[in-house]
């Protein structure tokens, strides 16, 4: 089953968990979509620089501190994905609500270890 997914603080450097993610999701044949601060690719995956209204997303898997979150709330609300993985060190309460109240389901929970764990 492909869950087309929205990488949202991609990075180019390869210690970075959200480039690793990237990288494991196309490794698990995932549909990888993916927006950050510089333009580039993650394993044939370009990474956009302006925000995109992507359609079918099923997932989005945040790697930006909750701050930085608050500008993509309308954003990623607007793209109406199945669920929202809140990665460590990205816990939002504030964002959880937002979801909740449009039925959006919300995770805390590692990318990572959930395509490695086969429950993604």
């Amino acid at each position: 089953m492909n869950k087309k997914t929205l990488v949202i603080g991609a990075s180019l450097k390869p210690t970075r968990y959200s480039h690793l993610a990237i990288q494991s999701l196309v490794s698990k044949e995932m549909e990888v979509v993916a927006f950050g601060l510089r333009k580039g690719e993650v394993s044939g995956v370009e990474i956009d620089t302006t925000l995109i209204p992507y359609k079918n997303i099923d997932t989005v898997t945040l790697y930006l501190n909750p701050t930085r979150q608050k500008e993509y709330y309308d954003y990623i609300i607007t793209l109406n994905p199945k669920r929202v993985i809140f990665n460590p060190g990205t816990e939002n309460p504030e964002f959880y609500e937002l979801l909740k109240e449009r039925d959006i389901f919300y995770e805390t929970a590692c990318t990572l270890v959930l395509l490695s764990t086969n429950q993604y």
